[in-house]
């Protein structure tokens, strides 16, 4: 082949591979954003709570780990990672049952014991349902909790339903932000389906917001989180510690920071 060909045939080549990747993660991106979806059935025995089913509008059935606490202190509900899964949380159920304070963690759809698959609509479907149903089983005020992937579900929740207080564990301006800084090689606004802009709802809301963030986080970053938290509404409150990353962020100064915000929110500071 000679020179002039090879160099008409490189750029086609490399158009060609470039397109393929593209393609690649356009049709994969949901595997890679909901890592902990599955067929995985739920655990027979709980680590902690008892087992609740919450229906979605529409028709899908969430399980979830419930613990009820006293009603003259707030229930929080609680949404995880994308890796995550409601059995990992007895250390933070534990904790909060020695205060008397309830937990509910649901499990998204598509993830282990929920039907259907998950999406941001429907997570964000997830969430509402969430919230009602702990509504109407708990007398206690509620405060949402989210964590990495489910901050931008708590975020919405918070949103549209009238929450105490909204707890953000390793938070980001947008999913779609940081797909952008980790892949600049990508159009990741054309490709991504999923955007979970809670930089376009955070404004809604006004509730007293505590951030939590480790500044060694390297799944989503530091400037991530503080980007969403100059944006947001007073009252707030940011934390950042500094030997954590993202996921070893929950430790006994973490649930201890949890705990006395949601217990301020009921003036009963420890």
């Amino acid at each position: 082949m000679s020179t002039t060909k090879y160099l008409l045939i490189l750029p086609l080549m490399a158009a060609i591979a470039y397109m393929a990747v593209v393609a690649l993660v356009y049709f994969s991106q949901r595997a890679l954003l909901y890592p902990g979806a599955g067929a995985t059935a739920a655990a027979d025995h709980p680590s902690w709570g008892e087992s609740v089913h919450v229906k979605t509008p529409d028709g899908e059935m969430l399980q979830g780990l419930y613990l009820k606490g006293d009603s003259d202190k707030p229930c929080l509900l609680l949404f995880f990672g994308n890796g995550d899964r409601v059995d990992n949380y007895a250390f933070l159920a534990q904790a909060l049952a020695a205060r008397r304070i309830g937990l509910l963690a649901i499990s998204y759809r598509g993830y282990p014991g929920s039907t259907g698959s998950p999406s941001e609509q429907g997570l964000l479907t997830d969430g509402i349902a969430a919230y009602d149903w702990l509504s109407a089983h708990t007398g206690s005020k509620i405060v949402v909790l989210g964590r990495s992937l489910g901050t931008g579900v708590a975020v919405n929740t918070a949103a549209k339903r009238p929450a105490a207080g909204v707890i953000l564990v390793s938070p980001y301006l947008s999913v779609l932000s940081v797909a952008q800084a980790r892949y600049p090689f990508l159009p990741a606004q054309i490709l991504l389906k999923d955007p979970f802009r809670s930089d376009l709802n955070i404004g809604e809301v006004r509730q007293p917001k505590l951030f939590l963030h480790g500044r060694l986080d390297d799944s989503i970053p530091l400037s991530s989180g503080q980007a969403l938290y100059e944006i947001a509404p007073e009252p707030k409150r940011m934390v950042i510690y500094d030997g954590a990353g993202h996921n070893d962020i929950f430790n006994d100064g973490t649930v201890g920071d949890v705990i006395r915000f949601v217990e301020a929110l009921q003036g009963n500071r420890p």
